[in-house]
Protein backbone atom coordinates (compact mmCIF):
# COMPACT_ATOMS: atom_id res chain seq x y z
CA UNK A 1 0.00 0.00 0.00
CA UNK A 2 1.32 3.46 -0.80
CA UNK A 3 2.14 5.91 2.28
CA UNK A 4 0.11 8.47 3.16
CA UNK A 5 1.53 11.38 3.31
CA UNK A 6 1.49 15.37 3.78
CA UNK A 7 3.48 17.57 2.17
CA UNK A 8 3.81 21.15 3.81
CA UNK A 9 5.50 23.39 1.87
CA UNK A 10 6.34 27.36 1.76
CA UNK A 11 6.32 26.80 -1.70
CA UNK A 12 9.85 28.12 -3.22
CA UNK A 13 11.17 26.13 -6.34
CA UNK A 14 12.90 22.80 -4.44
CA UNK A 15 9.70 22.54 -3.31
CA UNK A 16 7.72 22.31 -6.69
CA UNK A 17 10.56 19.81 -7.46
CA UNK A 18 9.79 17.83 -4.93
CA UNK A 19 5.75 18.09 -5.18
CA UNK A 20 6.66 16.58 -8.84
CA UNK A 21 8.42 13.74 -7.82
CA UNK A 22 5.71 13.02 -4.65
CA UNK A 23 2.64 13.66 -6.89
CA UNK A 24 3.39 11.36 -9.39
CA UNK A 25 4.74 8.77 -7.28
CA UNK A 26 3.25 4.99 -6.57
CA UNK A 27 4.35 4.68 -3.62
CA UNK A 28 2.71 7.91 -2.32
CA UNK A 29 -0.56 8.99 -1.62
CA UNK A 30 -0.36 12.52 -1.03
CA UNK A 31 -3.46 13.95 0.78
CA UNK A 32 -2.37 17.32 1.24
CA UNK A 33 -0.32 19.67 0.28
CA UNK A 34 -0.59 22.88 2.78
CA UNK A 35 1.20 25.94 2.37
CA UNK A 36 2.77 28.21 5.13
CA UNK A 37 4.59 31.20 4.86
CA UNK A 38 8.75 30.88 4.54
CA UNK A 39 10.19 31.88 1.25
CA UNK A 40 7.32 34.06 0.47
CA UNK A 41 4.37 35.46 2.25
CA UNK A 42 1.25 33.33 3.19
CA UNK A 43 -0.97 34.45 0.45
CA UNK A 44 2.01 34.03 -2.17
CA UNK A 45 3.09 30.53 -0.50
CA UNK A 46 -1.26 29.27 -0.65
CA UNK A 47 -1.13 30.51 -4.77
CA UNK A 48 2.00 29.31 -5.50
CA UNK A 49 0.42 25.60 -4.17
CA UNK A 50 -2.38 26.55 -6.10
CA UNK A 51 -0.58 26.86 -9.44
CA UNK A 52 1.72 23.98 -8.84
CA UNK A 53 -0.77 21.67 -8.10
CA UNK A 54 -3.12 22.97 -11.07
CA UNK A 55 -0.50 23.04 -13.75
CA UNK A 56 0.96 19.04 -12.17
CA UNK A 57 -3.03 17.94 -12.57
CA UNK A 58 -2.07 14.97 -10.76
CA UNK A 59 -4.14 11.31 -10.99
CA UNK A 60 -5.21 11.81 -7.66
CA UNK A 61 -5.44 15.44 -6.25
CA UNK A 62 -4.45 16.27 -3.08
CA UNK A 63 -6.61 18.86 -0.61
CA UNK A 64 -5.00 22.21 -0.34
CA UNK A 65 -4.24 24.09 2.53
CA UNK A 66 -4.12 27.54 2.89
CA UNK A 67 -1.30 29.46 4.54
CA UNK A 68 -2.52 31.35 7.79
CA UNK A 69 -2.74 35.17 7.13
CA UNK A 70 -1.56 35.95 10.83
CA UNK A 71 1.91 34.33 10.37
CA UNK A 72 4.66 37.17 10.22
CA UNK A 73 7.95 36.19 9.11
CA UNK A 74 11.28 37.91 9.94
CA UNK A 75 12.67 39.87 6.72
CA UNK A 76 15.29 38.31 4.76
CA UNK A 77 17.39 39.53 1.91
CA UNK A 78 17.03 38.37 -1.67
CA UNK A 79 16.47 34.85 -1.81
CA UNK A 80 17.40 32.37 -4.69
CA UNK A 81 13.69 31.78 -5.61
CA UNK A 82 13.31 35.15 -6.60
CA UNK A 83 10.24 37.75 -5.15
CA UNK A 84 7.72 35.12 -5.86
CA UNK A 85 9.32 32.04 -4.87
CA UNK A 86 8.84 30.02 -8.68
CA UNK A 87 11.58 32.30 -9.79
CA UNK A 88 9.13 35.00 -11.90
CA UNK A 89 7.96 31.74 -13.40
CA UNK A 90 4.89 32.23 -15.90
CA UNK A 91 2.39 29.44 -14.29
CA UNK A 92 -0.92 29.65 -14.43
CA UNK A 93 -2.64 30.36 -11.29
CA UNK A 94 -6.32 28.82 -10.60
CA UNK A 95 -8.15 30.00 -7.95
CA UNK A 96 -9.26 27.61 -5.27
CA UNK A 97 -12.39 28.55 -3.49
CA UNK A 98 -13.37 26.96 -0.23
CA UNK A 99 -9.86 25.97 1.48
CA UNK A 100 -9.58 25.61 4.94
CA UNK A 101 -6.31 26.51 6.70
CA UNK A 102 -3.55 24.75 6.56
CA UNK A 103 -3.95 23.70 10.19
CA UNK A 104 -7.68 22.56 9.59
CA UNK A 105 -6.24 20.26 6.87
CA UNK A 106 -3.63 18.33 8.61
CA UNK A 107 -5.84 18.00 11.88
CA UNK A 108 -8.31 16.65 9.71
CA UNK A 109 -6.59 13.75 7.63
CA UNK A 110 -4.37 13.20 10.33
CA UNK A 111 -8.21 12.58 12.26
CA UNK A 112 -9.06 10.30 10.21
CA UNK A 113 -6.18 8.14 9.32
CA UNK A 114 -4.64 7.91 12.74
CA UNK A 115 -1.47 6.83 13.10
CA UNK A 116 -0.87 6.22 9.21
CA UNK A 117 -0.24 9.41 8.29
CA UNK A 118 3.61 11.01 7.71
CA UNK A 119 3.87 14.39 7.59
CA UNK A 120 6.40 16.09 5.31
CA UNK A 121 7.44 19.63 6.51
CA UNK A 122 9.44 21.32 3.85
CA UNK A 123 9.06 24.37 5.24
CA UNK A 124 9.20 26.67 8.52
CA UNK A 125 7.44 24.24 11.22
CA UNK A 126 4.42 26.63 11.74
CA UNK A 127 1.54 24.88 10.64
CA UNK A 128 2.15 21.67 12.71
CA UNK A 129 3.51 23.66 15.81
CA UNK A 130 -0.03 25.26 15.53
CA UNK A 131 -2.10 21.65 15.26
CA UNK A 132 -0.38 20.36 18.19
CA UNK A 133 -1.07 23.61 19.90
CA UNK A 134 -4.55 23.30 18.84
CA UNK A 135 -4.81 19.68 20.24
CA UNK A 136 -2.19 18.35 21.77
CA UNK A 137 -3.45 14.66 21.59
CA UNK A 138 -2.83 14.47 17.97
CA UNK A 139 0.57 13.74 19.07
CA UNK A 140 -0.56 9.87 19.62
CA UNK A 141 -2.09 10.27 15.95
CA UNK A 142 0.60 11.09 13.85
CA UNK A 143 2.28 8.33 12.53
CA UNK A 144 5.68 10.01 11.61
CA UNK A 145 7.55 13.40 10.88
CA UNK A 146 10.01 14.29 8.49
CA UNK A 147 11.65 17.91 8.61
CA UNK A 148 13.86 19.20 5.36
CA UNK A 149 15.62 21.78 7.84
CA UNK A 150 17.80 22.73 10.58
CA UNK A 151 21.81 21.61 11.16
CA UNK A 152 23.63 19.08 13.09
CA UNK A 153 26.96 20.54 13.07
CA UNK A 154 25.76 24.48 13.21
CA UNK A 155 26.87 25.03 9.68
CA UNK A 156 23.63 27.60 8.90
CA UNK A 157 22.82 29.11 5.77
CA UNK A 158 20.38 32.02 6.26
CA UNK A 159 22.71 32.78 9.82
CA UNK A 160 26.09 31.27 10.45
CA UNK A 161 24.09 29.15 12.90
CA UNK A 162 20.87 28.10 11.46
CA UNK A 163 19.03 27.19 8.56
CA UNK A 164 16.08 29.16 7.18
CA UNK A 165 13.26 27.18 8.20
CA UNK A 166 14.01 26.93 12.04
CA UNK A 167 15.20 30.44 11.72
CA UNK A 168 11.87 31.67 10.39
CA UNK A 169 10.04 30.17 13.24
CA UNK A 170 12.18 29.05 16.04
CA UNK A 171 9.63 28.53 18.52
CA UNK A 172 7.48 26.17 16.27
CA UNK A 173 10.64 24.60 15.69
CA UNK A 174 11.24 24.12 19.16
CA UNK A 175 7.74 23.15 19.94
CA UNK A 176 8.11 20.34 17.43
CA UNK A 177 11.31 19.08 18.30
CA UNK A 178 10.47 18.62 21.74
CA UNK A 179 7.01 16.73 21.21
CA UNK A 180 7.07 12.71 22.04
CA UNK A 181 6.75 12.54 18.21
CA UNK A 182 8.57 9.96 15.66
CA UNK A 183 10.64 12.36 14.19
CA UNK A 184 13.03 12.83 11.27
CA UNK A 185 15.37 15.73 10.53
CA UNK A 186 17.03 15.60 6.92
CA UNK A 187 19.67 18.33 7.86
CA UNK A 188 21.43 21.29 6.11
CA UNK A 189 24.84 19.42 5.66
CA UNK A 190 23.05 16.41 4.52
CA UNK A 191 20.92 17.88 1.48
CA UNK A 192 23.50 19.99 0.79
CA UNK A 193 26.10 17.22 -0.27
CA UNK A 194 24.01 17.25 -3.89
CA UNK A 195 25.11 20.16 -5.95
CA UNK A 196 23.70 19.91 -9.12
CA UNK A 197 25.54 21.28 -11.85
CA UNK A 198 24.17 23.01 -14.88
CA UNK A 199 24.03 19.81 -16.82
CA UNK A 200 20.79 19.02 -14.66
CA UNK A 201 19.20 21.21 -17.05
CA UNK A 202 19.92 18.36 -20.08
CA UNK A 203 18.89 15.30 -17.86
CA UNK A 204 15.45 16.41 -16.77
CA UNK A 205 12.07 15.93 -18.88
CA UNK A 206 11.59 18.09 -21.66
CA UNK A 207 8.85 20.38 -21.79
CA UNK A 208 6.86 18.28 -23.64
CA UNK A 209 5.34 17.16 -20.13
CA UNK A 210 3.49 19.40 -17.33
CA UNK A 211 6.32 18.16 -15.23
CA UNK A 212 9.20 19.04 -17.59
CA UNK A 213 6.96 22.39 -18.26
CA UNK A 214 7.63 23.59 -14.78
CA UNK A 215 11.46 22.21 -14.61
CA UNK A 216 12.00 24.21 -17.25
CA UNK A 217 10.17 27.55 -15.96
CA UNK A 218 11.80 27.41 -12.32
CA UNK A 219 15.16 26.05 -12.23
CA UNK A 220 17.17 27.71 -14.79
CA UNK A 221 16.19 31.38 -12.23
CA UNK A 222 17.70 29.22 -9.29
CA UNK A 223 20.85 28.61 -11.42
CA UNK A 224 20.92 32.68 -11.70
CA UNK A 225 19.92 33.67 -8.34
CA UNK A 226 22.59 30.73 -6.99
CA UNK A 227 25.41 32.26 -9.12
CA UNK A 228 23.99 36.15 -8.20
CA UNK A 229 23.17 36.04 -4.28
CA UNK A 230 25.69 32.92 -3.34
CA UNK A 231 28.43 32.89 -5.67
CA UNK A 232 27.91 29.19 -6.44
CA UNK A 233 27.84 27.86 -9.60
CA UNK A 234 24.88 25.41 -9.05
CA UNK A 235 21.84 24.36 -7.16
CA UNK A 236 20.74 22.31 -4.06
CA UNK A 237 17.61 20.95 -3.84
CA UNK A 238 17.21 20.62 -0.75
CA UNK A 239 13.53 19.21 -0.22
CA UNK A 240 13.61 17.02 -3.50
CA UNK A 241 16.75 15.23 -1.09
CA UNK A 242 14.07 14.95 1.54
CA UNK A 243 11.88 13.34 -0.72
CA UNK A 244 14.00 10.61 -1.37
CA UNK A 245 14.87 10.23 2.46
CA UNK A 246 10.95 9.00 2.39
CA UNK A 247 11.47 5.92 -0.56
CA UNK A 248 15.08 5.15 0.26
CA UNK A 249 16.00 5.40 4.05
CA UNK A 250 18.59 2.93 3.09
CA UNK A 251 20.46 5.51 0.83
CA UNK A 252 21.20 7.57 4.20
CA UNK A 253 23.09 7.47 7.48
CA UNK A 254 20.86 7.98 10.43
CA UNK A 255 21.71 8.96 14.54
CA UNK A 256 19.50 9.28 17.23
CA UNK A 257 19.84 12.66 18.79
CA UNK A 258 19.01 14.34 21.59
CA UNK A 259 18.05 17.99 20.54
CA UNK A 260 16.70 21.65 21.22
CA UNK A 261 15.96 24.52 19.44
CA UNK A 262 17.50 27.75 20.46
CA UNK A 263 14.72 30.77 20.35
CA UNK A 264 16.64 33.76 21.38
CA UNK A 265 20.36 33.71 20.84
CA UNK A 266 21.12 36.73 18.92
CA UNK A 267 23.43 35.08 16.95
CA UNK A 268 22.02 31.94 17.76
CA UNK A 269 18.22 32.21 16.97
CA UNK A 270 16.65 29.08 14.91
CA UNK A 271 20.06 26.81 15.82
CA UNK A 272 19.16 23.17 16.63
CA UNK A 273 21.12 22.19 19.68
CA UNK A 274 22.48 18.44 20.28
CA UNK A 275 23.77 17.54 24.00
CA UNK A 276 27.02 16.13 22.86
CA UNK A 277 28.54 15.88 26.49
CA UNK A 278 30.09 13.21 27.82
CA UNK A 279 27.73 12.39 30.50
CA UNK A 280 24.26 13.65 28.59
CA UNK A 281 21.48 14.80 30.28
CA UNK A 282 18.99 15.61 27.67
CA UNK A 283 16.60 12.42 26.70
CA UNK A 284 17.55 11.11 22.83
CA UNK A 285 14.30 12.63 21.18
CA UNK A 286 15.04 12.97 16.89
CA UNK A 287 16.30 11.19 14.34
CA UNK A 288 18.71 12.66 12.17
CA UNK A 289 19.97 11.65 8.64
CA UNK A 290 23.96 12.94 8.96
CA UNK A 291 24.93 11.82 5.65
CA UNK A 292 23.91 10.11 2.39
CA UNK A 293 24.91 8.29 -1.15
CA UNK A 294 24.97 11.52 -3.06
CA UNK A 295 25.21 9.74 -6.25
CA UNK A 296 22.24 7.12 -5.35
CA UNK A 297 19.90 9.80 -4.18
CA UNK A 298 21.12 12.14 -7.10
CA UNK A 299 19.49 9.39 -9.60
CA UNK A 300 16.54 8.40 -8.00
CA UNK A 301 15.67 12.36 -8.32
CA UNK A 302 16.34 12.07 -11.90
CA UNK A 303 14.24 9.03 -12.21
CA UNK A 304 11.95 10.08 -9.97
CA UNK A 305 11.08 13.25 -12.56
CA UNK A 306 11.14 11.43 -15.50
CA UNK A 307 8.94 8.49 -14.30
CA UNK A 308 6.48 11.84 -12.94
CA UNK A 309 6.53 12.89 -16.68
CA UNK A 310 5.62 9.89 -18.08
CA UNK A 311 3.05 10.38 -16.04
CA UNK A 312 1.80 13.43 -16.92
CA UNK A 313 2.66 13.62 -20.91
Amino acid sequence: MPRKVIIDVDAGIDDAVALSMALFDPRLEVLAVTATAGNVPAEQATGNVQAIVSLLDPPRLPRIGVAPADVTRPERPSTVHGPDGLGGADIPRVQLHGGHVSEKVIHEIVKANPREVTILALGPLTNLSRVLRRDPSIVESIGEVVVSGGTWQGHGSITPAADFNFFADPLAARHVVREPLTKTLVPLETTGQLVFDFGLLEEIPDESSRVGFLLHRTLPPLYRGYRQLLGIEGVRLHDAVAVVSLLHPELFERSTVAADVETSGELTSGMLVIDRRQVREWRPNIDILTACDAAAVRDCILRGLSAAARECE
